[in-house]
């Protein structure tokens, strides 16, 4: 196309869908159950052209899409993504940013940098300029509810089929007895990195208690091992780690006034942030240079699929998440969704976009929600 022609967008370019994909088994964490992830997709179309983005969220998210958010974008030109960004940002001031409206206009967002890739006719990674040609990830899961048994089977997976060399773990349900899960986890790895996961459930005592304790001296990273929502206590528990495990969080960064929170307040060694819910690829870019400026790196938070074209092109990301929920829907429902091969994903190169195709006939079972027809 001509880079120069518009692509009109309307109250009607937006169409979304939500899923809900049950786990292949119960799961649980520091703070939280569940049995199901929801699944919300976008599609954003424009000049003959359809862009495709997603977000892992409420079944609520799709129906902001196709309502508020869609009326936003009525008249804008599709290329001009961040004036796009913007009308979203603006139309949810009463409606609040964070939260579901955050991750809808994350899965907009995803999707216009997909219809404008496509338009050119260029891979999304190559739009965005890369820096990289792959991204090391880890696989993530071990959850709270995994016997021993189950915690060393995908975990040793993760290290000797994938090649990851580094893998998470959750903790934070039974203090008493996190130490002793670490041990087991560490026996299945080997000289991997052992990443740790406490998703809030600890206090500054409980998590300074574990890492005083040297239950693991070779333990890298302690994601949340308190709330977000206390960067005080974060950057207490930091404090006591230096030299240690590198303290990590931010996958609720909703807007950029939670990065630049959690940055400012010298709450984390490394700063996470999802573009799922972050404001999208747009949004995600802009935590990324607030990360630069400040000397911090970043981490892309679950949904490796569609982070890896952004992944590719932010200088100072460290790695992705490989995570278990997100890793099966994308694999079973995304044509053209990567395999982690040697422990890094590598994009699509030889299609406009960010190379995924949604399978709307195997999702079709799960659809709680709205249409993309």
């Amino acid at each position: 196309m001509n880079a120069d022609a518009p692509l009109r967008l309307d109250a009607q370019s937006v169409r979304a869908a939500a899923y809900r994909i049950p786990t292949d088994g119960p799961e649980s964490d520091g703070t939280f159950d569940w049995d199901a992830t929801t699944l919300v997709v976008v599609q954003v179309r424009a000049g003959g052209h359809a862009g495709l983005g997603y977000t892992y969220a409420d079944a609520a998210a799709a129906s902001l899409a196709t309502g508020a958010l869609a009326k936003a974008l009525d008249a804008l030109d599709a290329m001009d993504v961040e004036r796009c960004w913007m009308a979203m940002q603006r139309s949810v001031r009463n409606i609040g940013r964070s939260g579901v409206a955050a991750c809808a206009i994350s899965a907009i967002d995803a999707a216009l940098w997909d219809l404008k890739a496509r338009a050119l006719g260029v891979p999304l990674v190559s739009l965005f300029g890369a820096c990289r040609d792959e991204v090391p990830v880890y696989g993530s899961g071990g959850f709270t509810n995994y016997d021993d048994g189950r915690l060393r089977e995908q975990l040793s997976a993760w290290v000797g089929r994938d090649g990851c060399t580094m893998v998470k773990m959750k903790i934070g349900r039974d203090a008493a007895d996190d130490p002793r899960r670490i041990a087991v986890a560490r026996s299945a790895i080997g000289e991997a990195d052992l990443f740790v996961d406490a998703n809030g459930g600890y206090s500054v005592r409980e998590a300074v208690r574990l890492l005083r304790a040297g239950v693991d001296p070779r333990l890298r990273w302690f994601e949340e091992p308190v709330t977000s929502d206390d960067p005080a206590g974060l950057r207490q528990v930091r404090e006591a780690a230096r030299g240690g495990a590198e303290i990590a969080a931010g996958e609720y960064i909703f807007t950029l006034d939670d990065a630049v929170h959690l940055l400012e307040t010298q709450a984390v060694d490394v700063l996470q942030a999802d573009v799922t819910r972050c404001g999208g690829y747009t949004g995600f870019r802009k935590v990324a240079a607030l990360c630069e400026a400040r000397h911090r790196p970043l981490s892309g938070h679950c949904a490796p699929s569609l982070h890896l074209p952004v992944a590719c092109a932010v200088s100072g990301l460290r790695h992705l998440e490989w995570f278990h929920d997100h890793v099966r829907i994308e694999q079973r429902l995304f044509d053209g969704a990567p395999r982690v091969r040697g422990g890094v994903i590598r994009p699509e190169r030889t299609a406009p976009g960010h190379g995924l195709a949604f399978k709307q006939a195997d999702a079709r079972p799960f659809l709680v929600l709205g249409d993309l027809a």
